[in-house]
């Protein structure tokens, strides 16, 4: 059995298009060191798939950055590894040059590419769920229930607010899908979400890609599962441990916050035996703590100067915080400067931010305070 890897890293860029608007979603920092697509990449890689193909759309530079060679995945080979794929590598992918907005669509665009596959499995993943799931697990479920595609999913209690950014999955004793409601506006309780990693032979992605450019399909969901529930086998895999979907800048800043203040939460996701969360490597010196500092409840990454007070704060790469600086509850991106006697709460500085001396800033946990890449205040 092999199987191969196809990464969506562009699919959700609008549920937080202040960070995607010089980045894809697949590159958005995330807990002190990561990048979202290297949840998706490490489970592939965990699960010894070794060929990953990750679709783009726009803004991709920091992506190519961030993942190189593959070195850093074992994925550096000659056969196989990772691949980059930008949008409509044929001539005839899209007559109308537009680009493309769900998974169907992007997987019409490089459907010549598809057809040259030679894997027995296809492993599909989003960037925008925060999970570490076993992947040889799903996929030998996947065969042995004959299912023509399987889907993961994750129960959770819902608001009737929270529903609304979901797509439900009902299904029978068996595991079978009974139905799919998409972002519904009145459902309220517990309900099992789809966390955007799917599983299927090579051959039915195939014939399902061909046959949405002859019928002209956009969407996966609307115009190919919900149609032919009937008359297919579509089956879950639920995955039992932690699942974050980020829909908005207020879950995105919760997400990380919680993985804070939750040790099960954090072990369940970057403490897993042998399915590690794997990161370009860097070589930066450790993080030096001033004599005067105060640090608590927070994640720091190597390479930084704290010389203030951090409390329950995300720090990345290379961040500095002067003396008498004091930051709460914050995110602060890779190489961001905090100057003597500034104060930050609730606070997400994206990379290169200058924030001078004696300057207040304060958001609240439903609407951070942003600050674009490079700004000075």
């Amino acid at each position: 059995m092999s199987a191969v890897g196809i990464i969506f890293s562009n699919i959700h860029d609008r549920n937080i298009s202040e960070l995607t608007r010089v980045r894809t979603m697949a590159s958005v920092p995330f807990a002190c060191r990561y990048r979202l697509i290297d949840f998706p990449l490490s489970n592939m890689v965990n699960s010894n798939i070794t060929t990953i193909n990750v679709i783009t759309h726009y803004n991709y530079q920091s992506l190519m950055d961030h993942i190189g060679t593959g070195k850093d995945w074992d994925m550096a080979r000659r056969s196989g590894g990772i691949k980059i794929l930008p949008p409509y590598i044929s001539a005839f992918a899209n007559n109308e040059n537009e680009l493309y907005h769900t998974r169907l669509e992007a997987l019409k665009s490089i459907n010549h590419f598809i057809a040259g596959m030679t894997e027995d499995y296809v492993v599909m993943a989003d960037c925008d769920v925060i999970c570490n799931v076993d992947l040889d697990d799903m996929i030998k479920a996947h065969i042995e229930s004959g299912a023509d595609m399987t889907f993961a999913v994750h129960n959770k209690p819902l608001t009737k607010e929270a529903a609304k950014k979901y797509t439900l999955i009902t299904s029978d004793e068996t595991g079978t899908i009974t139905d799919i409601e998409v972002k519904p506006n009145n459902f309220e309780g517990e309900s099992d979400v789809l966390i955007n990693i799917i599983v299927c032979s090579r051959r039915y992605l195939q014939q399902m890609v061909l046959d949405a450019i002859a019928h002209d399909y956009k969407s996966m969901t609307k115009d190919i599962l919900m149609k032919t529930l009937d008359r297919r086998n579509y089956k879950i895999y639920r995955h039992e441990g932690y699942a974050a979907t980020i829909s908005s800048m207020e879950e995105y800043f919760a997400h990380n916050m919680e993985l804070i203040t939750d040790t099960d939460k954090y072990d369940s996701v970057f403490n897993v035996e042998e399915r590690p969360i794997l990161t370009k490597v860097r070589n930066s010196p450790p993080t030096y703590y001033g004599e005067e500092s105060n640090v608590k409840d927070s994640l720091v990454a190597d390479g930084c100067v704290i010389e203030g007070t951090v409390e329950n704060c995300i720090i990345f790469r290379g961040v500095r915080v002067g003396k008498g600086a004091v930051v709460k509850n914050s995110i602060l991106f890779q190489d961001t400067i905090v100057s003597d006697n500034a104060s930050l709460n609730c606070v997400v500085a994206d990379k290169n931010v200058f924030i001078h001396e004696g300057v207040t800033l304060s958001g609240a946990p439903s609407i951070p305070f942003y600050l674009d890449k490079r700004r000075m205040v």
